[in-house]
């Protein structure tokens, strides 16, 4: 695997799958899925858990090869970031964002969307129309803001290679994934998971076995069909939080980009905003 992706169509590349939280517990911690993609097929190997940083930044710095899909945000749309006058070099932007407190984010943030019209309060990085994704400015529902001021600067320490944003080792090479993409475009507008206990629903059950079901029949959309055991299968069916499912999403965009020409990142890629890997 190089730094500008592509492996051969049939050579085996190690991927990961990043479902992320902005404060894990052991009850809700970073999953990471890891798997060997070879062709059109992905195969899930097992699912790690990380209940704090810690963990999470030992495994990000241990030796590659691999290509993960990360579930948050790698940039700050440009607008926002002119409009706030902040350093428009993504290295010196992620430095700047990393010393603010998320206090100090949320109140900038809002005192930027007060200033704007009704449906226009946020502004968007271009991929987010594409993925389908919220805004990486959002502070609440979900909380993507707070993700990258935690996650990034975890990439940055860790010296991973981030195509179009900063060069690092080539043998870990972390990619923005959005498993909502591939989900919608699998279940359309169903819902196939939630933390709260009251929600789990048997409708949610049922799109998660219709979700595991698609992926292992094949995504069109993105060429790559999905390899379980009976009791992987099971395991992700029955996770009514959705975030073992999510970091298999994720699996799924890693071992795409894996295989493409820079990664399958738009070669007009904004170097400050990031791009999501599949859109």
């Amino acid at each position: 695997m190089s730094a500008q992706g592509l492996a051969p169509p049939d050579a085996p590349v190690v991927v990961a799958g990043i479902d992320f939280t902005s404060a894990p517990t052991r009850r809700k911690p970073i999953t990471v899925a890891h798997g060997r993609s070879s062709g059109g097929v992905v195969r899930l190997d097992r699912i790690d858990t990380h209940a704090d940083f810690a963990g999470f930044a030992q495994w990000l710095a241990g030796p590659g090869p691999w290509v993960g899909a990360f579930d948050f945000p790698f940039g700050l749309p440009r607008e926002l970031v002119l409009a706030l006058g902040w350093p428009t070099e993504w290295p010196a932007l992620i430095e700047h964002y990393a010393g603010l407190t998320r206090a100090q984010i949320r109140e900038t943030f809002a005192a930027f969307c007060a200033g704007r019209p009704a449906g226009g309060k946020f502004a968007h990085r271009a991929t987010d129309g594409p993925a389908g994704s919220s805004p990486s400015m959002k502070w609440v529902n979900p909380p993507v803001a707070y993700m990258l001021h935690a996650g990034v600067p975890l990439l940055v320490e860790a010296g991973v290679h981030l195509p179009g944003l900063m060069p690092g080792d080539p043998q870990r090479v972390a990619l923005e994934g959005y498993p909502g993409m591939v989900a919608r475009e699998l279940l359309g507008s169903r819902s196939y998971k939630s933390d709260d206990r009251a929600r789990q629903t048997p409708g949610r059950l049922i799109a998660r076995k219709d979700l595991v079901e698609a992926l292992e029949r094949g995504i069109p959309r993105w060429g790559l069909r999905l390899k379980l055991s009976h009791a992987q299968r099971d395991g992700l069916v029955a996770d009514a939080s959705g975030d073992r499912l999510d970091a298999v999403l994720c699996l799924v965009l890693a071992a795409w980009g894996a295989q493409r020409p820079g990664f399958g990142l738009p070669a007009d890629l904004d170097p400050l905003e990031g791009w999501t890997v599949g859109a």
